[in-house]
């Protein structure tokens, strides 16, 4: 199992591209929160709203989820994160194991 880590400007644009992930079959889950945002961008630093979403899926899935987010998302330069899982509990694994294809 791992854990993909990507922020949106706005819930809308999350819940896009969560739900095509999740028809696709791709992820098992995804976790969607709001949290104000600081990066460099441009030389100088901002500051906006942003939406973070964690997803839940299966190693084997990375490339396609990748994939398929850097095709719908709005960033010119968006943060696709692969976060490897050591350990979870044996239930949410056979549930993921289930869900995903």
């Amino acid at each position: 199992m791992i854990l993909i880590y990507t922020t949106f400007p706005d819930l809308e644009s999350a819940k896009k591209v969560v739900k095509l992930l999740l028809e696709k079959k791709l992820i098992g889950c995804a976790n969607i929160r709001e949290h104000k945002a600081l990066y460099w961008w441009e030389g100088k630093i901002e500051e906006d709203d942003e939406i973070g979403v964690i997803i839940k899926t299966k190693n084997e899935k990375w490339e396609e989820v990748k994939k398929v987010i850097k095709e719908n998302h709005p960033y010119s330069t968006p943060l696709i994160m692969k976060i490897d899982v050591d350990d979870v509990n044996i239930e949410y694994l056979k549930w993921l194991d289930e869900v995903v294809e």
